[in-house]
């Protein structure tokens, strides 16, 4: 019995709500909360990145139905280069439809979306412990560039505060105003 064929389109409107409903069941399945997820999509955060001119999502459909999908983004390789790099920051196929080539599939067409912007590389964020998905993409030739560790900026104070020297107090007070404003910033772009 032969496989379904498996199509991969570029995510637009047509396809903005499959992939809404894909995105989320990834998110639940690695363990997000159903309600945080679905409030970022009704918050319109996703159709936001998705029409973002550096942000370029896929959908792979077989027999009609969302099975997988893959988000990139254009931007350069470090903050210290010019060359362009494509950064696959999300892969996911459905449980049921993997090891059936969908990856593979929206690889091929994040690989055409890499060519049309003029990048010779395309890296990808794998968490550590997902072994599979480590051996999938070494398989298909990425290799280790570096580890990016990840902690909260109050953490990393808190940590940095035994050597750090005491700021006036008028210094300290100032400092925590301009993070409040910047976060309070942040956070109605995020609303708004």
């Amino acid at each position: 019995m032969s496989r379904p064929a498996i199509t991969v389109r570029r995510v637009g409107v047509d396809e903005e709500r499959s992939f809404t409903e894909l995105w989320m069941a990834s998110r639940v399945e690695t363990g997000a909360s159903p309600e945080v997820v679905a409030r970022a999509a009704s918050e319109g955060r996703i159709a936001a990145a998705l029409n973002r001119d550096d942000v370029r999502a896929y959908l792979a459909t077989s027999d009609g139905e969302p099975v997988g999908f893959a988000v990139a983004a254009t931007s350069p390789f470090s903050s210290l280069t010019d060359a362009p790099c494509v950064t696959i920051d999300q892969l996911y196929v459905a449980p049921k439809q993997r090891r059936h080539g969908v990856a593979r599939q929206l690889l091929g067409a994040v690989t055409l979306y890499a060519d049309s912007r003029g990048c010779e590389q395309i890296g990808t964020n794998v968490p550590a412990q997902h072994r599979d998905a480590n051996r999938f993409f070494a398989r298909l030739g990425f290799s280790s560039q570096v580890v990016r560790r990840i902690t909260t900026v109050a953490a990393l104070r808190r940590r940095l505060g035994a050597d750090e020297p005491r700021h006036h107090s008028l210094e300290a007070l100032l400092h925590r105003r301009r993070s409040l404003r910047a976060k309070s910033t942040a956070s109605s772009r995020l609303a708004g």
